[in-house]
């Protein structure tokens, strides 16, 4: 059986789960043992099995080759509390597996977890600023602008600088947004475009909007110092200054600049020490339970890597302020330790960054309901994390760029053109749908051709122009619309009717004008041949 990519998605630790048991009950070698003078069919050691789960991690794209024999051995506990295996006399229901000789086997069917049924979350349905109801007090220059369909009227009202006429009108300003719409905007913004990046049909399964709070994300992306690291606004959840001093003597090493050089061997291990006990006592991971599960979705994206960035980048954008910025100081501690040389070893069996992602995985990422896999999956991301902290970290330029653009365009000032029933402005843009072509086709004639047709006409049965005027509208119409033109006149004649030669009459010849004034004669020689 070949290891598959679990791709984002709702329940992705539960697939994870059931595709972690059919790849180790198909590849986990089974043959006969003897223990204390019996021999026992198709089972396998403790050690066989920590071998054999271990590489399978490895090699597995949900996981890869970071996973240590110590987690492996972990998983193993929690396959034998859960009925996954169990040991060659029938029991299990505890977490006592060990690395050693002891016989386990598997029994006749590996219970597979089923997909929890979550309660809807309901899609919440942001309110933007409503334009048609204007604020007590406006003027009339400050009226709402509402979207409307357009007709013959407006079109042309609209249209008629094509035919050398602009009508009056007048300049409409919107009413101002307040703090509370723009994070509203922020906020429908930002989790359109991360339902996007995971490729989801919905973000219902993984996240409930109601718990994103939007001025968190506005905070996030603006209160943020030189280095980018986020300020807050309450200083009582400042990290305390004795924690702060001691992650940056250790990311600083040996520059401390905020301690005393070390008097004693095992200086920088105590420390290090500190900074885990700190961490490991707060009461929710750094990227909080409501998010375990999209960040449990980004992982499936870690295949593409700008993607992968692109979705931690607003996965982190929606954390509270305190919590993205001690994120922030940590891994950048945390890679940085792991980068540098000159700092002694912390561990004597342990790689300095192996020990980085063992200590602080579960304080950045864990599940509130023990999910099984929580420990591999917190591992992953945090070594992802570690090699992209400073862009993962960052304020996505390009999606910060699209909504203050928005911004501008909803506070943008309108023209209202006078005589109309109400203002000729376009509806916000929407979501589309595939149509067929038939149905194109005939919105196009319908949508254009018409109210156009209808200027038009309305400019031939004017018969309050006068002649040479109407002749230059037409004129100017059919360079600007000449398919319009050509359906109302196919022909010269039809064209000619409109303007009917009107036939002069000659003035009437007068008799003397007829008589020649008497001219003398004159004798001509004629030449004889």
């Amino acid at each position: 059986m070949e290891a598959r990519l679990v791709g984002p998605g709702p329940y992705r630790a539960t697939r994870l789960w059931n595709e972690v048991i059919e790849l180790f009950r198909a590849g986990m070698p089974l043959r006969k043992h003897r223990c204390r003078f019996k021999s026992y069919e198709r089972c396998f050691k403790a050690s066989e099995a920590v071998d054999c789960l271990h590489e399978l991690l490895g090699s597995n794209q949900n996981f890869g080759p970071e996973v240590t024999r110590d987690q492996t051995v972990k998983l193993l506990k929690k396959f034998l509390k859960n009925h996954v295996i169990e040991d060659i006399k029938g029991r299990w229901g505890k977490e006592d597996f060990q690395d050693d000789g002891h016989l386990y086997r598997f029994p006749p069917s590996s219970p597979l977890k089923s997909y929890p049924k979550k309660p809807s979350c309901g899609k919440e349905i942001i309110k933007f600023p409503e334009w048609n109801e204007p604020k007590a007090g406006t003027s009339q220059e400050h009226i709402p602008v509402k979207s409307v369909t357009m007709n013959s009227e407006m079109w042309y009202k609209r249209h008629s600088i094509a035919i050398g006429e602009v009508p009056a009108c007048k300049l409409v300003f919107r009413r101002e947004l307040t703090q509370t719409n723009i994070e509203e905007i922020w906020k429908s913004m930002t989790l359109s475009r991360l339902q996007k990046v995971l490729g989801l049909d919905s973000l219902d399964e993984v996240l409930d909007a109601k718990l994103v709070n939007s001025k968190h994300i506005v905070q996030n992306a603006y209160n943020v110092n030189k280095q980018g690291i986020v300020t807050l606004e309450d200083k009582s959840k400042e990290l305390p200054h004795w924690i702060l001093s001691a992650m940056k003597c250790l990311a600083n090493w040996p520059s401390c600049s905020d301690l005393k050089q070390p008097t004693y061997a095992g200086f920088e291990r105590d420390v290090f020490k500190t900074i885990v006990d700190y961490f490991d006592q707060m009461k929710e991971p750094l990227l909080t339970f409501h998010f375990f599960d999209v960040f449990v979705s980004v992982l499936g994206l870690l295949q593409k890597h700008s993607k992968a960035v692109e979705a931690l980048q607003i996965s982190c954008l929606l954390l509270p302020p305190e919590n993205r910025k001690r994120l922030q100081l940590l891994v950048r501690m945390m890679a940085r330790i792991s980068l540098n040389k000159d700092l002694p070893p912390l561990s004597e069996s342990v790689r300095t960054r192996t020990l980085m992602v063992q200590a602080f995985s579960r304080c950045i990422l864990c599940s509130k309901d023990e999910i099984d896999l929580d420990e591999l999956l917190a591992a992953k991301l945090v070594s992802f994390l570690m090699d992209n902290y400073q862009e993962i970290l960052s304020v996505p330029s390009a999606l910060k760029s699209s909504i203050e653009d928005h911004v501008v365009h909803l506070q943008r000032v309108q023209i209202k053109y006078a005589g109309a029933d109400s203002d000729a402005t376009f509806p916000p843009p929407s979501f589309c749908h595939q149509m067929s072509t038939e149905e194109f086709e005939y919105q196009r004639a319908t949508g254009s051709q018409e109210p156009l047709a209808a200027l038009l006409e309305k400019i031939v049965m004017n018969k309050e122009i006068s002649v040479k005027d109407k002749k230059k509208k037409l004129k100017q119409f059919q360079k600007s619309y000449p398919e319009v033109y050509r359906v109302r006149f196919p022909t010269p004649e039809t064209e000619a009717v409109l303007f009917p030669e009107k036939t002069k009459q000659k003035p009437p010849i007068l008799m003397w004008a007829l008589k020649k004034p008497f001219q003398p004669f004159h004798r001509t020689r004629s030449f004889r041949m």
